[in-house]
């Protein structure tokens, strides 16, 4: 069963409804108890580090995670500040991450070639995917576009675990992946045909 993690952030329903378009079947959790049947994981997230992170802290459901992602090995995709909080921590906040990928979440506004642009970066931006990526093996052509709302990006401690950036100012870690964990600083479920085939070919995994 593909699970929803819902701790109280991120639109939830706009993820039922792209699974739905895509006659694949998908639930919310809020519970621990019934994440037990997962089969692939997905863990959105919107607005501050700190105040997912302590979320999902309250939530009752990291340790279940915990023990599907990391010791059961079940695939999971966090998206946006969802994707984030995969890292070690933030520089917008003080809490840890959950650490699962190496690296650190960083301000477009501290880096020199993107700290005189607009915040947050927001609009549509193409992806463009390293070789081998299974997330984009099928039914992606070059000039794939997605939506982007951030300030903060995942810097991740080893590129080899990139496998997508997009650019800002300075080319950023846009899609990342170790082993069964992966994690997308976009929004695929605002991004169209593009958004709905990189989570067609998550669940596929």
């Amino acid at each position: 069963m593909i699970y929803l993690v819902d701790y109280g952030v991120g639109n939830i329903q706009a993820f039922l409804n792209l699974f739905k378009r895509l006659g694949v079947h998908a639930r919310r959790a809020e519970t621990s108890e019934v994440l037990e049947d997962a089969t692939r994981l997905i863990l959105p997230g919107v607005g501050h580090f700190d105040h997912a992170m302590k979320r999902l802290n309250d939530s009752g459901m990291r340790s279940k995670l915990e023990e599907l992602v990391l010791e059961k090995k079940i695939p999971i995709i966090g998206i946006c500040v969802g994707m984030q909080m995969l890292s070690e921590g933030s520089d917008e906040g003080e809490m840890p991450g959950l650490n699962w990928i190496p690296g650190r979440v960083r301000a477009f506004a501290s880096q020199t070639e993107s700290a005189a642009l607009p915040m947050p970066h927001m609009g549509w931006n193409e992806l463009k995917p390293t070789t081998g990526s299974k997330l984009f093996a099928t039914g992606f052509e070059d000039g794939a576009q997605f939506y982007f709302l951030h300030s903060y990006f995942f810097d991740a401690a080893d590129k080899k675990d990139v496998v997508a950036t997009a650019n800002y100012g300075l080319d950023f870690d846009a899609v990342v992946s170790r082993g069964h964990i992966h994690g997308v600083q976009c929004h695929p479920e605002k991004s169209h045909h593009w958004g709905e085939q990189l989570l067609k070919n998550f669940v596929e995994l």
